[in-house]
């Protein structure tokens, strides 16, 4: 079963229409497909800065090719693998372009500070109490000193991105700085790896 063409053309000129009279004046239509080019955090900032968006979610075997062709302005992954609709594929876009929408968070640093926004994993975080089960908060995140903890932060997401998606690190590139703290990072794991083994 495949969704008809005729009936998806009349809804996406409704939802545009209804957006031109809501003062859009452009108006992206993006077909959820696992087909199209994988959803990360430079497509997420680009849909967040658009000022329109339909969001087509297929059904079935999906949606007629021609209508993709003549009106699918982009066509969006969510991840290698298939759902029985693109409607939690649709919620997962809007889920993340309305994260970064001015008052969506409590905090404004908040989505500035998440994983893949400067293309690294994020640090680890923690919160109290100080002592849990006999591992204790880092000493550093407990100094007060703003610059030592920024430092430690950047440390801990290089390591973490390094061990988990070194494929980010590829694709990024790092300045000499974040390859000393990377480095830094590797002497300390090979350290606490050795002295978790003498145990």
């Amino acid at each position: 079963m495949v969704m008809m063409a005729e009936p998806l053309a009349k809804t996406i000129a409704a939802a545009r229409e209804r957006q031109k009279n809501a003062g859009v004046l452009e108006t992206r239509v993006v077909y959820l497909s696992p087909q199209g080019r994988l959803l990360e955090h430079r497509a997420v900032m680009e849909l967040a800065a658009g000022s329109g968006l339909v969001l087509l979610a297929g059904r079935y075997e999906g949606v007629d090719e021609r209508l993709i062709r003549r009106h699918v302005n982009d066509e969006i992954s969510i991840g290698d693998y298939v759902l029985s609709g693109g409607e939690l594929a649709a919620m997962v876009v809007m889920d993340c372009i309305v994260r970064q929408m001015p008052g969506a968070l409590g905090d404004a640093d908040s989505a500035s500070q998440d994983s893949f926004v400067d293309g690294l994993l994020d640090c680890p975080h923690y919160t109290r109490p100080e002592a849990y089960q006999g591992e204790t908060v880092p000493a550093v995140l407990l100094s007060g000193n703003h610059a030592e903890i920024a430092r430690w932060r950047l440390k801990q997401a290089l390591g973490r991105t390094w061990q988990r998606r070194p494929d980010l690190l590829e694709s990024r590139g790092l300045s000499a700085d974040e390859q000393a703290l990377l480095e830094e990072f590797k002497r300390e794991s090979e350290r606490s790896d050795v002295s978790a083994k003498v145990r």
